[in-house]
Parts: C-alpha cells; sequence; structure tokens
C-alpha cells in the first residue's frame, strides 16, 4: 500500500476530532511530499537537525512537531516554528 493510500485509510477511520501526526524520522522529502500531497500538514521528526532541514526544505504550511527528549542547547534551533 503507498503512503498516499495509507494515509487515507487512516484519515477515513479516525474521529474528526482527532488530528493524526505523521512520524518522518528516516524518510526523505519525497516520502513527505507524497504524503503532504493527500493532506497531511502535521508531521513529527526526532532529531533536531533533521527537523531544522525538512523545515527549510519543504511546504511552510506544515506543522512540525518534536518527538523525544531535546537537549537545552538545541532549543534555540527549533523554538521558532516548532508546535510541540
Amino acid at each position: 500500500m503507498s503512503i498516499q493510500n495509507n494515509i487515507k485509510a487512516i484519515i477515513a477511520e479516525i474521529p474528526k476530532n482527532v488530528k493524526l501526526v505523521a512520524v518522518s524520522k528516516t524518510k526523505p522529502n519525497e516520502d513527505i511530499l507524497s504524503a503532504y500531497e493527500v493532506g497531511q500538514r502535521i508531521f513529527g521528526e526526532n532529531k533536531v537537525q533533521d527537523l531544522v532541514k525538512k523545515y527549510e526544505e519543504l511546504p511552510k504550511d506544515i506543522q512540525w512537531h518534536f518527538i523525544g527528549h531535546l537537549q537545552r542547547n538545541k532549543v534555540k534551533f527549533i523554538a521558532p516554528f516548532v508546535s510541540l
């Protein structure tokens, strides 16, 4: 099953008040854009350097979430744009 079909199937099953956070760690931008094309706008990433790079390269209406432990010295890199 393709990424787009998976996203569509999941969205069809979950209640409207539930938001799907697609975890994008280790996935290339092409995969993220595939999910984006079917309406996915919330993504989670677990590495600061990958999150910053993806934020810079992908559409700006994506809502980014940081997943996992965050070192204090790295907060400044993601604070301006991360949602959670």
